[in-house]
């Protein structure tokens, strides 16, 4: 049976075929639960914009408060937050989260995951699939220290490339970033370094990646900042 869930837009994201959206469970009394992750039937599990989209055709925003129709519960490895979506229904904005409310729904876990490997540009941003099956949670919201958006272009492919350079409880990252909004930010800007102060993240955990050796990647899903990006 079809049941809804009301989430908090905490990612919109870039994701191979469509986008990775997230959030934390609004509950009553102004409590937050779980995180859910809305999820299509497709085996890849991405959402495209006309399945996701508002009634008036815009798509959610962060903090963007939001109805969703689910069908089932649909865990997978360490990603357990996946709710299958009714794409019969449309998605239904029913308010905002203001700003200082990010504070209270901040995740605190020791580190970021596991901190064990790294791809050619990152620092701790992968770990491997047999480690991937010993966790529990793919997603959270950050306060870190220090983030620098990193502006360049890939070593093999000449493509451009955005990173979140930050540190968290006193360990440095490096994760590649999806947040369409903050990329769009920075397109036009040239290669460097870009500091932001006062900023939230939200970091997610891919599911493994045949291409690089079945790892499980660390992104950064989305950059909260104020005024936003």
């Amino acid at each position: 049976m079809a049941y809804l869930k009301r989430i908090v837009c905490l990612a919109n994201s870039f994701k191979i075929g469509g986008s990775c959206i997230a959030g934390r469970e609004v509950l009553g009394n102004g409590q937050y639960g779980a995180w859910i992750r809305p999820v299509s039937a497709r085996p890849t599990a991405e959402v495209t914009f006309s399945e996701y989209k508002y009634q008036d055709n815009t798509s959610p925003k962060l903090l963007d408060i939001i109805d969703v129709q689910m069908l089932n519960p649909n865990p997978h490895h360490h990603q357990t937050e996946n709710h299958v979506i009714d794409t019969s229904q449309r998605w239904a904005k029913v308010g905002e989260l203001p700003w200082i409310d990010l504070e209270t729904i901040c995740d605190q876990p020791q580190s970021i995951w596991i901190n064990s490997d790294r791809t050619g540009s990152g620092c701790y941003d992968c770990i491997s699939q047999a480690e991937a099956v010993t966790l529990h949670n793919s997603l959270a919201l950050l306060k870190p220290d220090n983030l620098t958006v990193e502006v360049g272009k890939h070593y093999y492919t000449g493509k451009r490339t955005y990173r979140g350079s930050f540190d968290y409880n006193g360990t440095h990252y490096n994760l590649s970033l999806t947040d369409p909004i903050a990329i769009g930010a920075f397109a036009a800007k040239e290669n460097g370094s870009y500091p932001l102060n006062d900023v939230y993240l939200c970091v997610s955990l891919t599911e493994p990646w045949g291409k690089d050796n079945n790892r499980c990647h660390k992104l950064v899903a989305a950059i909260f900042s104020k005024p936003p990006l």
